[in-house]
């Protein structure tokens, strides 16, 4: 049984076997969650992402797909970097939201992670409403067989920690 837990702070502080990154398609770095990894982490984290992109990922990581590299200088094994869908009113795109949660599981049993720290998903410039990110983050972690031992969500704000804790419930 996995146990979920909640932190308020800098994911990029927190101890994990995993660290989960919400990355943009092109793996190299960006705002919010993203370039704080890339930055804590250090160079070692980039190197490994443009190796993937020379390879596997020519045209970038898909939305809702994982893919781990080293965690740097983080304290972490590796990082998970998923890329999250822009929240849309026109179009529902909540499975590919929940396929990011799956498929960073399905990726840290792959590792043989048994902690693993995820962050609000699509939730800063890709606007995904905090509530329904919440509600689908927490749903797909708790329908999902995966051998990790913990999964933590780490929010960066009140808004965000009292959305998720209401989820738990």
């Amino acid at each position: 049984m996995t146990t979920l837990t909640l932190v308020q702070g800098d994911i990029t502080r927190q101890s994990a076997d995993a660290i989960v990154n919400a990355a943009n398609s092109s793996l190299l770095g960006g705002g919010g969650v993203d370039g704080a990894i890339h930055r804590r982490g250090g160079p070692a984290i980039l190197e490994e992402c443009r190796a993937l992109r020379a390879s596997r990922y020519r045209n970038g990581l898909p939305t809702g797909r994982a893919v781990a590299t080293t965690a740097g200088a983080l304290d972490a094994r590796w990082v998970i970097h998923t890329v999250g869908p822009v929240y849309s009113a026109g179009e529902d795109r909540s499975e590919l939201l929940a396929s990011c949660y799956r498929e960073s599981l399905r990726v840290a049993d792959e590792l043989g992670a048994r902690t693993v720290a995820f962050p609000a998903v699509s939730t800063g410039v890709y606007r995904w409403p905090m509530e329904d990110a919440a509600r689908i983050a927490v749903e797909t972690v708790r329908n999902t067989a995966t051998a990790v031992e913990e999964v933590r969500f780490v929010l960066f704000d009140d808004r965000a920690y009292e959305a998720f804790a209401r989820q738990l419930g």
